[in-house]
């Protein structure tokens, strides 16, 4: 009779072995998927930007700031998070002070990305600054193996190579999407500039990912649980304020703040419209620094710099549908390979979590088998 105890006995360590994978995978997904949605949605900030620009703006501390500032809209659901969890006694969930020193740092380098990219963008089409934006992933990539020891993959590798090979089609293409009028040294000036944005901005990423794991926030390999997206909002708002201090300074060194309301007054669109631009703009942009930012915490850099790739056939259909901007044929190979570089990545990653499954899977058995074997 004492056999089918032992066997029981033998069978539940394997059951208590088996047991909490499940929930790891649900959780963590919908986050992803709702940090995914945010930097879909957030696509508008690109868009907003080059309206900014089309229609006589001209402050590149004002664009910088509008790309990061709109981290007050987090600050309502920060506090109600805090407070519920606080009431239902749960552990403290204020960052830790070194965690948000880290962070106020890396908001003021991602405000110098932020500025050279205004750059890029103000001599630059949105078509042809998006896809060279999408050379993000192949810096991010570099930098994560350099910093996070990203390993990589064949499919990883080739999806690197393809959206760097993109953007040199795109910028050796006749006419290379300039604007009309716009001579060779402004076109390659902002081309160069936007470049240099997608590799500030691809060193920032792992950067973070870093911070989170070194300070205690972020899941690891031993801790499957999510940080709580409290924590992606805190670090988000933390990001966002630093950046802010530094366009505001380059803002008052500029006299931007002088230049406003003259600059609102010959705005394309009008006044109240240039209002609404600047109010929108930062809006779209929080929500897909946000989005980012979860993706990090929740996932990977790498992740979040392909879901910035993502965001490239979405803003060519916006520039051309909203600002009439050409698309000729090196766009459209540019295109080609920066969607081919996604799709391999996104292959590699299924094909490897099936790999990582299965040999999660045998692991178990083969424990549950030498459990059986060594029960009396």
């Amino acid at each position: 009779m004492q056999e089918p105890s032992s066997k029981a006995a033998s069978m539940s360590p394997a059951r208590a072995t088996a047991a909490p994978p499940a929930p790891v995978r649900s959780r963590p997904s919908l986050l992803v998927i709702f940090s995914a949605c945010l930097v879909l949605v957030g696509a508008g900030g690109p868009l907003l930007l080059r309206v900014y620009f089309a229609h006589g703006g001209q402050r590149l501390f004002l664009s910088a700031m509008l790309q990061i500032s709109g981290w007050p809209l987090l600050l309502v659901p920060i506090c109600v998070s805090l407070f519920r969890s606080r009431s239902k006694g749960v552990a403290n969930l204020i960052l830790p002070p070194r965690l948000a020193g880290a962070a106020a740092v890396l908001g003021a380098f991602y405000a110098i990305s932020c500025f050279v990219y205004a750059l890029g963008s103000q001599a630059l089409p949105l078509s042809t600054s998006a896809l060279l934006l999408a050379t993000q992933v192949a810096f991010t990539a570099v930098f994560a193996f350099l910093i996070v020891g990203l390993r990589f993959t064949p499919f990883s590798a080739n999806a690197v190579v393809l959206l760097t090979i993109g953007p040199a089609v795109l910028g050796v293409g006749p006419g290379s999407g300039r604007h009309a009028g716009e001579s060779s040294k402004t076109y390659w000036t902002g081309f160069c500039e936007t470049i240099a944005a997608a590799a500030l901005a691809g060193l920032v990423l792992p950067l973070v990912e870093v911070a989170m794991v070194r300070y205690g926030r972020r899941r690891g390999p031993a801790a499957r649980v999510p940080p709580p997206y409290v924590t992606v909002m805190q670090m988000q708002a933390v990001m966002g304020a630093a950046g802010t201090v530094v366009c505001l300074l380059g803002m008052a060194i500029k006299s931007d703040f002088q230049a406003l309301p003259s600059e609102a007054a010959t705005f394309g669109l009008g006044k109240t419209n240039y209002y609404l631009v600047l109010i929108w703009d930062a809006v779209s942009w929080q929500l897909l620094n946000l989005g980012i930012m979860g993706l990090i915490t929740c996932a990977s850099s790498l992740l979040a710099g392909i879901m910035i790739a993502v965001l490239l056939p979405l803003s060519e259909i916006l520039a051309v549908i909203f600002l009439h901007e050409k698309f000729d044929g090196p766009k459209g190979i540019a295109l080609v390979l920066t969607l081919w570089g996604f799709a391999s990545y996104l292959y590699g990653e299924k094909a490897l979590k099936k790999v990582e499954a299965q040999k999660n899977e045998q692991q178990l058995a083969k424990k549950t088998e030498d459990l059986e074997l060594a029960a009396p």
